[in-house]
């Protein structure tokens, strides 16, 4: 079982903007495969290096070390989640953080919690930032509106609503997950609906106010066991199609939004 570490150029010249991934995760595959194809799409250079899954520490630490220290790439992305194994804290913490396209470092998220008002000029979470500008980008107004996250992982969860109440934005955010003891009270409440849990088809239509803005950015893969063969499923069941007034399906639409910034 063979990890990926890849790259890819942002700008037409001859720099590189690996993206580092590590394991054999389902839907971290399927987003390399979009990153790689989108760069291919637009022309640009996309590279992509292998590690075992049992890789070390130390290696994956060598690799990381290798892109801060190459001046030819000027930004990367560390594909999470990595294998158990490893300490994905002390790898995040290791990125350079003026080459973290992903704006997971600690220095970049610590900046984004600081700044509420001023232009942000530092790497911005991807997957967040593609979901408040596909809603933007649809005209959708999210001054004053209650949006619900399902899901507390640092990539999505956790770091979106640190976009969602910047002032610019101005939206009020309520952080649910797994754990939250009355999911449907929460959703049923929302203008908007940022489902991030990798649960399938956690959010249901009869738990959706009608007209809400529902946004599907969950990921898991099921083999079916007559066929064997592989299906991806978002965390929103396509029932909420018949019931949302906005609606970003997974597999679907989203997919280009979070892969693009």
């Amino acid at each position: 079982m063979r990890g990926r570490v890849g790259a890819h150029e942002h700008r037409r010249d001859t720099r590189d903007d690996p993206l580092l991934a590590q394991g054999a995760d389902p839907a971290s595959q399927l987003y390399v495969g979009m990153k790689h194809k989108q760069s291919e799409a637009i022309g640009m250079n996309s590279i992509q290096v292998e590690l075992p899954a049992e890789a070390t520490q130390e290696e994956v630490e060598a690799v990381i070390d290798r892109l801060n220290a190459d001046p030819a790439c000027h930004g990367y992305i560390v594909q999470l989640p990595l294998p158990k194994h490893l300490d994905t804290d002390a790898i995040l913490e290791r990125i350079d953080p003026a080459k973290d396209a992903d704006g997971l470092h600690p220095t970049n998220l610590g900046r984004l919690v600081l700044n509420v008002n001023a232009p942000i000029l530092t790497p911005l979470p991807c997957t967040p930032r593609g979901v408040i500008e596909l809603l933007l980008r649809n005209d959708y107004d999210l001054k004053g509106k209650e949006v619900v996250v399902v899901g507390r992982g640092v990539t999505i969860g956790r770091s979106i609503g640190l976009l969602l109440t910047r002032r610019e934005i101005n939206a009020t955010v309520t952080l649910t997950h797994t754990g939250t003891a009355d999911l449907a009270k929460h959703l049923r409440e929302a203008d908007v609906i940022v489902a991030a849990a990798g649960v399938k088809h956690i959010v249901r239509a009869e738990d959706v106010k009608p007209g809400a803005a529902v946004l599907d950015v969950g990921v898991t893969r099921e083999t079916d066991p007559e066929t064997g063969k592989s299906r991806v499923y978002g965390d929103v069941h396509p029932d909420v199609a018949e019931v949302a007034g906005f609606v970003s399906p997974n597999p679907g639409r989203r997919g280009p939004r979070t892969v693009a910034p």
